[in-house]
């Protein structure tokens, strides 16, 4: 049943149109609206209520039955700028028009309107009518698409799509950027006139790849530019499908990483230089030898700049202040080069000599340096065949130059900034290193000169101390003179004193060179720590020495007269270092996997500062003058112990005595 404004309509719509075609417009899937000249609207069908989403109100709306409209940009637009306000007001006014509606529920649509002037018989305009047509669905889709069209013309990589014969079907800003054609240069054409022709096969591989389907990702080739150049680029390809899924074309996103390619490299060969350089180091650092350490360099240096021969001169002054050269070569026997001359200070070679700079020739021949001097001018009979050419100084951390480095190849530019560079740091941790094995060197030379005194003055007085030694045992033995007697008893004494002086100098000299023997033997530590108590008892007369021993053997492996040396030396400090006092302790334990032997005084005691040093050859605490001894005791004591697996301890307290404790490991069958 029709209301009442619907009838209205039609009575309107009979104003002006045929009245067959009432049911036809009524009922019409298409929205379809009419007003008169003043807005007011005189028909609407119900397809224009369901794409308003409201029955108009017919008193108040105009120029449509909406319930807003917006433009495209979104600003809303009042009655007179609908477009059937502007059809009739509006001298050649659009007759489409894309608009936003809104319902009354908030609901957005998107409507082409195609309004039209109604004109009487007389011709003049009485209304208009519009037909609407919703293509918010369109708009959706579309929308999107505008959006990724706009990301790919504005992107800065080149994106370029084509065929499945190659042809280039889009052409991007980035690509015409990229690789200067436009897209008027290159549309209709192959792809082919990007890829070198070395890289054709490339485009076959693409395409296999995109017939079947599959997405090609971040392929590192190299293309061409419209000038030529070559251009590293990474690509990605992708196939592109139509509505009903078939493979039509693909898509191609090409970045250029040239720059990308150009760091990676700098990355990789910073991290290769100081792996080279720490390499070399590492192996020049291992031997402290001059001639080794040379080698090393000269070697090194030819590797990594990819030399064909290298040669090191190093300047070394002898003790007469005398220069020597000594040199060494790499890429070329040492021996074929003995017949030659060293190299003189000529001009060419004045700025490394002199320490003045690096020098880098590309070719030596061109150099104006090269070939002014007398006799030879330009390379001897017999040299390397040198053109490509780097040399640089070698120079202490003093500033004085030890020698140069050089380096040649016989084909031009082999050398370059790089090279330069890595030469530098090579050099200079040669100086280093020369410095080191030079110091070596002299330490070596000094010890061996101590070492030899050392012999030498315990061979010369032993000699005489073993004479005098026997004479007076032989008199000893003579008890007529009582005075005689008691002199040659201090005697006696005296020369034991200076024996034990001199075999524990030799013992240091033994220590330092590796040659200290021992001669391990399984025996009961107790045991000998009884003798030798009781035999140190009748040596000394100031102190008694309480000892403290389990009743069960302590089996021990290690060299019995060394152990003992150690105690008697450890008992004789204790008595000398407390004057004051007449009692020395000593005990003897065993324990799991150790045993441990404590000699303790009630003497002077040690401050902590003197218990760190206490062990240090030659030590001689502060307050202890005018007591005999030369501080070696208890560093050959230590030494001793620590080469039996073993350690010594020292607990003190200043003005209250020390303990002395050794710990020597027990054999595991005991």
């Amino acid at each position: 049943m029709e209301n009442d404004s619907t009838a209205a309509s039609h009575r309107n719509l009979n104003k002006f149109t045929d009245f067959s075609l009432n049911d036809l417009v009524h009922d019409s899937a298409v929205a379809i609206y009419a007003c008169d000249i003043k807005g007011v609207l005189t028909f609407y069908n119900e397809a224009a209520v369901s794409l308003w989403g409201r029955t108009p109100d017919l008193q108040k709306d105009r120029w449509s039955g909406a319930y807003k409209m917006y433009d495209l940009k979104g600003m809303q637009l009042i009655p007179k700028e609908y477009p059937t306000a502007q059809v009739i007001n509006v001298p050649n006014a659009s007759n489409r028009s894309e608009v936003i509606i809104e319902h009354p529920n908030g609901t957005l649509r998107n409507l082409l309107v195609f309004p039209k002037a109604l004109y009487n018989p007389n011709g003049e305009i009485i209304g208009a009518h519009a037909t609407l047509v919703d293509i918010s669905n369109q708009a959706t889709l579309e929308e999107p698409r505008a959006f990724l069209a706009s990301i790919i013309e504005s992107s800065d990589d080149a994106i370029i799509s084509k065929n499945l014969q190659g042809i280039i079907t889009s052409w991007n800003i980035g690509a015409e950027q990229l690789f200067g054609y436009t897209a008027e240069e290159v549309i209709g054409k192959s792809i082919t006139i990007l890829i070198p022709e070395s890289r054709l096969s490339e485009e076959e591989y693409i395409l296999e790849q995109i017939q079947q389907g599959e997405t090609v990702d971040h392929f590192q080739t190299i293309r061409l530019s419209k000038y030529g150049k070559e251009v590293l680029i990474s690509l990605t390809v992708a196939p592109i499908k139509n509505k009903w899924g078939k493979i039509i074309g693909a898509s191609k996103i090409a970045k250029d990483i040239s720059e990308e390619i150009k760091v990676q490299n700098a990355i990789y060969q910073y991290t290769r230089d100081l792996e080279t350089l720490n390499s070399i180091s590492r192996a020049i650092s291992s031997k402290l030898d001059v001639q080794s350490t040379l080698q090393q360099v000269t070697d090194a240096s030819k590797e990594v700049t990819g030399a064909a021969f290298g040669a090191f001169f190093y300047h070394l002054i002898d003790e007469n202040g005398a220069i020597k050269t000594r040199f060494t070569v790499s890429g070329y026997p040492a021996e074929a080069l003995q017949h030659l001359d060293m190299p003189r200070d000529t001009a060419l070679l004045h700025p490394t000599f002199h320490g003045n700079d690096i020098v880098r020739s590309d070719d030596i021949r061109t150099d104006p340096r090269y070939g002014q001097n007398h006799p030879h001018y330009g390379i001897p009979n017999g040299h390397l065949p040198i053109v490509s050419y780097l040399a640089a100084p070698v120079t202490s951390a003093k500033g004085i130059v030890m020698g140069g480095l050089f380096l040649g190849h016989p084909d031009v530019g082999k050398f370059n900034v790089h090279h330069e560079n890595l030469i530098s740091n090579i050099t200079a941790q040669a100086a280093i290193a020369l410095d080191n094995s030079r110091l070596f060197e002299e330490v070596k030379a000094l010890s061996a000169k101590k070492d030899e005194f050392i012999a030498l003055a315990s061979h010369e007085l032993k000699t005489p101390l073993t004479s005098v030694y026997g004479y007076l045992q032989l008199l000893e033995k003579k008890p007529n003179n009582e005075m005689a007697a008691l002199f040659v008893n201090k005697s006696v004494k005296q020369l034991d004193k200076l024996n034990k002086l001199v075999s524990e100098l030799l013992d240091i000299s033994k220590i330092e060179a590796g040659r200290l023997q021992f001669n391990a033997e399984l025996f009961d530590l107790g045991e000998l720590i009884q003798e030798t108590v009781e035999s140190f008892r009748f040596s000394i007369n100031s102190h008694e020495i309480l000892l403290s021993r389990p009743n069960y053997p302590i089996t021990v492996r290690a060299d019995k007269q060394r152990i003992e040396q150690v105690i008697i030396n450890l008992l004789s400090n204790a008595v000398k270092y407390s004057p004051n006092t007449d009692r020395v302790f000593i005990d003897c334990e065993k324990k799991k996997t150790i045993t441990t032997i404590s000699i303790r005084d009630e003497g002077m005691g040690l401050t902590p500062d003197q218990q760190t040093q206490i062990f240090t050859r030659f030590y001689r605490a502060d307050n202890t003058s005018g007591i005999s001894g030369l501080g070696i005791g208890l560093y050959l004591s230590r030494e001793i112990i620590e080469r039996h697996d073993g350690r010594i301890d020292v607990v003190s307290e200043h003005g209250k005595g020390s303990e002395f404790v050794i710990t020597l490991p027990l054999p595991k069958a005991f």
